[in-house]
């Protein structure tokens, strides 16, 4: 008699692994044979580096150029990639030039002078696709519009770092992977009423104590610094943007590119209307005071409270009474707010968050919450990504917008205007 069948158990057999000794050695082990490399350089990533491949490595290549054949020395092995230094161009990509700036070979300011101001604008968009879709399986529209303004002489605030040496005080930047100091005389992507500080500074400086300076400008001219450093102007600037007047010190966080800000304001804050809005890490009121010409009541929320200070500052000065200021972490406000009633559900909530993107508890909130608009402002392609594909439980994508913020760099500003998914048709 055959003996009975065997009852398939449903389950699947388990993969059969590959041998030990026919496993691919971990990338770090096989970049430890090397110390330099030639490659060439693939496409630009987000942040701006190059990447190029070693027997299908990544190797990440600052200051390199789609299309250039190098030879570079490894500094950095990891179990799944490596980084590098350029030791020599062997054959330039296309669109590479000389930089502009004297420094940028040693200052770690600047990531792109190497490219063209075209090319660079065009990768970096690239770069910016591919991360969204990458991180979070976000495909942006076909055509996105994006804003470019100058790309030199546009920064309105810069922070220097100062270094003691025989000579007196050292005024620059940080070397790139590094905190030496590389003094500057000039710096081309300032405004040219901060540029034409930096050959004075050190002699204005002595001997105090400080080891970093930021500096700001407004309308007319006037700049600030800080910290108070004697016989240097501090205090307050203002800045007109259209109708409205804003003011902040060289302490506050304030977007630097000086054509490109209304721009933001008007993609970020658009024409819609209605009652209630929250604008989340408001800063000096960048967005909440254009808000509150637009909805009846609006609640603007940061945790620094100078920049709190003068977001209520300026929302006198602008006399918009509908205006309310709150100096509390986010995520201790959200926390605070009842489940439900007016507070509960605003008809808009704005978020600018740090480069760290959004909180998994203020995500969550978010999605609960549901705002009928949400607008997310961000400079970080990486976690931008990641959050919407964890808002998308409760939101759609409206509109996506562009804005090279940040030229010379591998960054560019995003606008995000999403809906929620219920209420798709609601105009605010």
């Amino acid at each position: 008699m055959a003996p009975p069948a065997r009852r398939r158990s449903g389950r699947r057999a388990p993969p059969r692994r590959a041998p030990l000794s026919t496993r691919p050695a971990p990338a770090g082990a096989r970049l430890a044979a090397h110390d330099e490399l030639e490659l060439r350089c693939e496409k630009l990533v987000a942040g701006g580096e190059g990447l190029a491949r070693f027997e299908g490595i990544p190797i990440f290549v600052p200051r390199a150029a789609p299309g250039d054949r190098l030879r570079v020395r490894l500094v950095e092995r990891r179990t799944d990639y490596g980084r590098a230094e350029i030791v020599e161009i062997l054959e330039p990509g296309p669109g590479r030039r000389s930089p502009p700036c004297p420094y940028f070979e040693r200052c770690g300011g600047c990531d792109l002078q190497h490219l063209e101001d075209d090319l660079q604008l065009r990768l970096k968009a690239e770069a910016f696709r591919e991360t969204l879709l990458r991180v979070g399986g976000i495909e942006m529209p076909p055509r996105v519009a994006v804003e470019r303004g100058e790309s030199w002489g546009y920064r309105l605030r810069t922070q220097l770092h100062i270094a003691a040496s025989d000579r007196g005080p050292q005024v620059g930047y940080f070397a790139r992977r590094s905190h030496e100091v590389v003094a500057v005389d000039r710096c081309p992507v300032l405004v040219p009423e901060l540029e034409r500080l930096l050959p004075t500074l050190p002699r204005q400086l002595g001997d105090q104590p400080h080891r970093r300076l930021d500096l700001t400008v407004g309308d007319g001219g006037r700049w600030t610094c800080s910290p108070l450093i004697e016989g240097l102007p501090h205090g307050e600037v203002t800045l007109a943007l259209g109708a409205l007047r804003y003011s902040y010190d060289a302490r506050c966080f304030f977007q630097a590119h000086r054509q490109l800000v209304p721009a933001l304001i008007e993609h970020a804050v658009g024409p819609a209307e209605g009652e209630d809005a929250w604008d989340l890490f408001a800063g000096v009121g960048l967005f909440s005071l254009p808000l509150a010409e637009r909805y009846q009541q609006v609640i603007a929320v940061d945790v620094d409270r100078v920049a709190a200070r003068f977001a209520r500052l300026n929302a006198r000065r602008n006399r918009l009474r509908g205006l309310q200021v709150e100096s509390v972490a986010i995520d201790a406000w959200i926390a605070a707010q009842p489940p439900g009633g007016p507070r509960g559900s605003p008809a808009r909530v704005m978020v600018d968050p740090p480069r760290g993107g959004l909180s998994s508890r203020l995500r969550r909130w978010l999605v609960r919450v549901r705002p009928r608009r949400l607008t997310y402002v961000s400079c970080h392609p990486a976690a931008l990504a990641r959050d919407l594909k964890l808002l998308e439980r409760g939101f759609r994508i409206e509109s996506l917008t562009l804005l090279d913020m940040f030229p010379q760099t591998g960054h560019l500003e995003a606008v995000v205007q999403l809906l929620a998914r219920e209420l798709e048709t609601a105009s605010s």
